[in-house]
């Protein structure tokens, strides 16, 4: 969908904005209220709008749907299948635009990810890897390693062209090209696609704090069948799992691991115990759950780290889950957890993924 208004203002500037599939149904009231004055759809997710207010794509109430965004520097619309020498033609263009500004890293990824064709991936890649050869040794070659306050060029690609601009992982709200990290779900190690959204999680946080320390003990609300917590204890985190509902099989007998088969509600820690973090995954009622939470929260040290699910109704308007945000993150500021982050992340479906800290507040 391409909307294109005759006169646009004069300081609107290109921006990518990714806004997943699940809240299509508002997506253009979303890109609305971020200022857009032209849109272009690219991909299943992606949408090209010109904005003045830039600072509404990440600052405003609306920013919670859009997964990851970018400055679009530089565009190339074209179809690189049918190109004769595209990726050398892309490398050197990115090196004589980008190579001045000094990016810690260069990312290149798909604009949809998802496609079942690989020819995408795979010109991503080889275009990464070209493009390497020319630039002069860079900060940081994983992603992991990125600055998170320092620029990176990302560049998307797909059947629309080549899509690029720069800046900090952390104002792009994901430390890849597209704010995706990709999780084989279908591994016969991967008990469920849960575990699939706290490997992520635990991603996403590194743009925002250390790492837990090997040994961090969790405690997590509502476990079964055990997806997250499996993702857990592969980090070498001990985990306290709470459920009413047996966990897998498979995760009998592993070390670092306490599972209590009984009810959230009725959970009390032992004394002197005290976790590093708390995960809460729990369905039903988000005040319900959090009421869990903020009951357990005397059980955590200072600094210790919430990763809470706030599971909506079926998003079709912006407005009622904006409402539930504002009141879930209220009641919690109430018993001395503070929201720092918060994000859609790419197996979350109705819902956000929502990082507390438990404040000092003695």
């Amino acid at each position: 969908m391409t909307e294109e208004p005759p006169n646009l203002s004069p300081s609107a500037k290109p921006w990518l904005v990714r806004i997943p599939e699940i809240f299509e149904p508002v997506a253009q009231e979303v890109l609305r209220r971020m200022g857009a004055e032209s849109t272009t759809r690219l991909g299943p997710d992606y949408y090209l709008i010109k904005t003045a207010t830039p600072e509404a794509i990440t600052d405003s109430e609306v920013a919670k749907f859009a997964r990851w965004n970018l400055p679009v520097d530089h565009t190339w619309p074209c179809n690189a299948r049918k190109m004769v020498g595209f990726i050398e033609k892309a490398a050197q263009t990115l090196l004589a635009k980008f190579g001045p500004r000094e990016p810690q890293g260069i990312f290149i990824g798909q604009l949809n990810p998802g496609s079942p064709d690989r020819y995408y991936k795979s010109l991503a890649s080889n275009l990464r890897g070209r493009v390497l050869q020319l630039f002069p040794k860079l900060q940081a070659d994983a992603v992991e390693e990125q600055d998170a306050n320092a620029e990176t060029l990302f560049c998307l690609v797909g059947k629309e062209g080549l899509f690029c601009g720069m800046q900090s992982p952390r104002r792009c709200n994901g430390l890849y090209p597209g704010g995706s990290m990709y999780v084989d779900k279908d591994s016969p190690d991967t008990i469920s696609r849960a575990g699939a959204k706290i490997a992520e999680a635990l991603h996403y946080l590194r743009m925002h704090r250390a790492p837990l320390p090997v040994g961090s003990h969790w405690l997590e609300l509502g476990a079964c069948p055990g997806g997250m917590t499996a993702e857990l204890l592969a980090r070498e985190q001990r985990v306290t799992a709470i459920d009413r509902s047996p966990l897998d099989v498979r995760l009998n007998g592993r070390p670092g691991l306490r599972f209590v088969h009984a009810d959230v509600a009725d959970f009390v820690p032992a004394a002197g115990v005290l976790y590093d973090a708390l995960l809460c995954d729990l369905n039903g009622a988000p005040e319900e759950s959090l009421a869990h939470v903020q009951r357990l929260a005397k059980w955590l040290r200072p600094g210790a780290l919430i990763v809470f699910t706030l599971k909506v109704s079926r998003v079709e308007t912006i407005d009622d889950p904006c409402h539930l945000f504002r009141k879930i993150v209220k009641t919690a500021a109430a018993t001395g957890l503070k929201l720092f982050a918060q994000t859609h992340l790419t197996y979350n479906r109705h819902e956000f993924t929502l990082f507390f800290e438990k404040e000092n507040l003695s």
